[in-house]
């Protein structure tokens, strides 16, 4: 008899796919925010030179990124388990349920958070449509990096040729 599914999780590739997916996940949405307030300002006729977009890229990430891995966090937790759940029989599956349970768990966590939030929306970028679906772009490529990180040894030997 098989190990369960969720003892073969808590193995420290799993867990280190799952913070390598989280992190990148965390960056993207980081970014994304950040330039969509840059642009939100120079909508508003503020110039904005690399210099700055960069810096202040590097403020969101260690000032806002914490903030947002908690959120991705909270989010990807019931996703993980919902995408494990249903993918139980492994393989192809699997691949395509973890990345769109991390991606609209996002979207799902966004909205919650939005709904309790004093201001409008928590997030500027996420105010539209488009700025909601950037931000989930990256819960679909951390999910996917996930997948490729715990890939059975016989798949990564192929990577090599």
């Amino acid at each position: 008899m098989s190990k369960p599914l969720w003892r073969a999780l808590f193995r420290p590739r799993p867990l280190l796919a799952f913070a390598a997916a989280l992190l990148l996940a965390t960056a993207w949405g980081s970014l994304v925010q950040t330039q969509y307030n840059l642009a939100a300002l120079q909508g508003l006729g503020q110039s904005i030179d690399a210099a700055t977009r960069w810096q202040t890229s590097l403020q969101d990430l260690l000032g806002f990124g914490p903030v947002y891995a908690a959120i991705v966090l909270a989010a990807w937790l019931p996703a993980f388990a919902a995408a494990f759940w249903l993918g139980r029989r492994k393989g192809a599956y699997l691949v395509c349920v973890v990345p769109l349970a991390t991606s609209v768990s996002l979207i799902a966590a966004i909205r919650l958070i939005d709904a309790f939030a004093p201001m409008p929306v928590l997030i500027y970028a996420t105010r539209t449509l488009d700025g909601l679906l950037a931000m989930a772009v990256g819960g679909l490529v951390g999910g996917l990096l996930f997948i490729w990180l715990v890939r059975p040894k016989a798949d990564r030997a192929g990577d090599l040729r």
